[in-house]
């Protein structure tokens, strides 16, 4: 799949979801303010890999520090971040998830406790187009983990889709649709010693 199709996929997927937003630049507090409030969120998303592949599932956020990417079939892959770790579990694997200290991701920086994207040097970009407003952040102290490329929509705040960056200058797109804020989620969803047992069943 080439690079221009995958940015007029990504481009329309923005486009239905900021109809209804008014043109309006968010603030760094407000952005903030939205994700410390955003304490459980389910929905589906579309993934795009660096490589041009793309997967679909379901994603599942119960903040702080835990997530959970569902991908569907035939994938029968899962990542999920727990307990300060972040897991990558790969069917085609039989010696367990790889497994990465969370707090060295860019996913930390909107799944820590208190997000405060005005800390000095965490937000290295913000641009508008209207409906839209792009942040682009990083661990101020450790920049070299890569970073975070959020979209948000006004009216309410929303999120709709990331791309992160990894330390190696790999980028991953996810598009975030029918995301539902609120609800109660079961830990252990987000526990990977779980998961490990029950995938080594």
């Amino acid at each position: 799949m080439s690079k221009r199709i995958l940015s007029l996929i990504a481009a329309a997927a923005l486009v239905l979801y900021a109809g209804a937003a008014s043109a309006q630049q968010l603030s760094l507090s407000q952005i903030s303010a939205y994700l410390n409030q955003l304490q459980t969120a389910q929905g589906g998303f579309t993934q795009i890999n660096s490589d041009g592949t793309l997967y679909t599932g379901q994603i599942y956020i119960k903040r702080p520090g835990r997530i959970r990417f569902e991908y569907n079939p035939p994938s029968e892959s899962m990542v999920m971040a727990g307990g300060g770790q972040l897991a990558v579990f790969d069917a085609r694997s039989n010696t367990g998830p790889e497994r990465y200290p969370l707090n060295q991701t860019p996913l930390s920086i909107i799944l820590q406790p208190d997000v405060d994207l005005e800390r000095a040097r965490m937000v290295t970009n913000v641009v508008s187009d209207g409906p839209t407003t792009t942040v682009t952040a990083q661990d101020p102290d450790n920049p070299q983990y890569g970073n975070i490329q959020m979209v948000f929509t006004a009216n309410p705040v929303e999120l709709r889709q990331w791309i992160v960056t990894d330390d190696l200058g790999v980028e991953t797109t996810v598009i975030l649709n029918d995301l539902v804020a609120g609800g109660t989620l079961r830990d252990i969803l987000f526990n990977i010693q779980a998961e490990t047992r029950k995938r080594a069943g």
